[in-house]
């Protein structure tokens, strides 16, 4: 017989990194269906099942445990935009892949796409940073490969990936409130069609010559 005993209402006591990862998931729950002010340290150690003290222990402060939650988003989002156009062949499939990307995005478990793209905390200069940044990265990425298939100067490349970037996170998000039986991938593919009516009207490297001239003259 085990010695061992457990105390009842007491946490299950896991390895550092998991108990923040938990503490992570619960907290996003709370921050996505409160929002950030409405939301308290009591509330979330009762969604993760423990103590506010061990809560503590692992984030000194609603702020940072905020912070740590939009940090991973921001990566994640970055990084399926960077996957999504690394797979992706020609001009049109990279319009068509970056919609997909945020459709993908909003469509995660958790909401947390609102604590990107809808927070409640964006006077506070760390969230305000952080959003910049993403809004910023995003537009980078999507604008390095319009220079690749186009070779338009960068400005003009970067004015293009922010008009595209924005209209892929405001129509997918448009599409999640309507709650339309319009699939997400088609709602994507519709979004990036007329997308690609108008950047597809640009001159692509696989169509001009060296001197800029469509391909054939």
């Amino acid at each position: 017989m085990s010695n061992e005993t457990t105390e009842v209402g007491r946490p299950q006591r896991l390895p550092r990194d998991q108990r923040r990862a938990q503490l992570l998931e619960s907290a996003q729950h709370v921050f996505v269906e409160r929002g950030y002010h409405a939301a308290g340290m009591e509330d979330i150690a009762e969604r993760a099942g423990v103590s506010k003290p061990v809560l503590y222990q692992h984030f000194p402060g609603k702020l940072e445990l905020y912070l740590a939650i939009l940090d991973h988003q921001v990566e994640l989002l970055e990084s399926m935009i960077s996957d999504a156009l690394a797979q992706a062949g020609d001009a049109k499939e990279k319009v068509y892949a970056t919609f997909g990307a945020y459709f993908d995005f909003v469509t995660r478990e958790g909401g947390a796409f609102r604590l990107v793209f809808e927070s409640d905390l964006t006077k506070e200069t760390a969230v305000r940073e952080r959003l910049d940044r993403v809004e910023r990265e995003c537009a980078h990425i999507i604008a390095e490969h319009i220079v690749m298939d186009t070779g338009l100067p960068d400005e003009y490349a970067t004015l293009l990936s922010i008009a595209l970037a924005g209209m892929a996170q405001v129509t997918a998000r448009g599409w999640l409130a309507l709650d339309t039986q319009i699939t997400k991938e088609d709602a994507a593919r519709a979004a990036a069609h007329l997308a690609w009516r108008g950047l597809g009207n640009y001159p692509t490297r696989a169509t001009t010559n060296a001197a800029g001239l469509p391909v054939g003259t």
